[in-house]
């Protein structure tokens, strides 16, 4: 008898409840089952289940075995999972979600290399700004920005972010420059309704905090179409930095007050716990940290 194959039947005799329905879940004949049972209470020189002729019964052996055996043959099937895909390749679908302009301008790019070295996976993007429920939702790997709220899920730190306030040449030529964070209560700002909090910015710098309360012509819920708005000289926009980053390289946008910035956010991968992640979902998930951490940039990397 394969070690082995005397647990399975072992597990699927007390999951079961006979050694017929191990039988039929491990596809041998009950006779087989109840020899390779007798065999493997040989082979650990005890006796694991007690017999009736209605049920069977664990021994406290038996249930120390118990509380063992399944992790321990879940951990040989994944393994033997890991080395059968390694010489095929990675396939099936990995469910990612995203909020909506990170998704776009990050998050979405990212995947499409990954999935250029990976032809046979199927990778499935769901972009939404709302709080998205990784079981009701059955998304295997979620990427949030800011705080995570105290749960279950594991999550995996990709780098962090800073929001930046911007406003186009055109605009400043106009306007002025503010010299003060107060100073921004006399401009027109384009605010951002996805900002928690009373309506102002808050504006650090080093350890010190401004809260300057705001206002203009615009209020929008997405990042993409704030940034859209002050490259068209509408406004100051207070912007996440992967946003803005190519306008201010490019002279589109400047830095409004650069010696001051919003509030820094973490970035996490998170995902449901589990004794050991897919394969396909632990690659992607490495391959995410590695290119945050490459890049090194905003909105990509620590």
């Amino acid at each position: 008898m394969d070690l082995v194959d005397g647990m399975r039947v072992f597990v699927s005799a007390v999951e079961t409840g006979s050694f017929a329905g191990a039988a039929r879940r491990v596809g041998i004949t009950p006779k087989l089952a109840s020899k390779y049972m007798a065999e493997l209470e040989a082979r650990m020189g005890t006796q694991l289940l007690h017999r009736t002729t209605r049920r069977l019964g664990l021994t406290p052996a038996g249930e120390r075995l118990m509380a063992q055996a399944p992790a321990w043959l879940g951990l040989l099937d994944e393994m033997t999972a890991d080395l059968r895909d390694a010489q095929r390749g990675l396939s099936g679908t990995i469910r990612v979600s995203a909020a909506v302009t990170h998704g776009e301008l990050v998050v979405a790019p990212l995947l499409r290399r990954f999935r250029a070295d990976h032809p046979d996976l199927v990778i499935d993007l769901r972009l939404s700004d709302r709080f998205v429920d990784l079981v009701a939702d059955g998304v295997d790997l979620a990427l949030r920005i800011g705080h995570l709220e105290a749960s279950s899920l594991i999550a995996r730190k990709l780098g962090t972010m800073s929001l930046l306030a911007v406003a186009s040449p055109g605009y400043l030529d106009r306007h002025g420059h503010p010299e003060t964070p107060g100073d921004l209560a006399d401009h027109l700002c384009i605010c951002d309704t996805n900002m928690r909090g009373d309506g102002s910015w808050p504006l650090r710098d080093g350890k010190q905090e401004h809260r300057v309360r705001v206002a203009g012509g615009f209020q929008v819920n997405n990042a993409r179409i704030a940034r859209d708005l002050a490259v068209r000289d509408e406004g100051i926009a207070l912007c996440p930095d992967y946003v803005v980053r190519d306008d201010l390289a490019e002279g589109r946008l400047v830095r409004v007050l650069p010696r001051f910035h919003g509030p820094c956010l973490d970035m996490h991968a998170v995902y449901l716990p589990q004794r050991r992640l897919p394969r396909r979902t632990r690659i992607l998930l490495e391959f995410l940290v590695k290119s945050f951490a490459e890049a090194k940039g905003p909105g990509a990397g620590a």
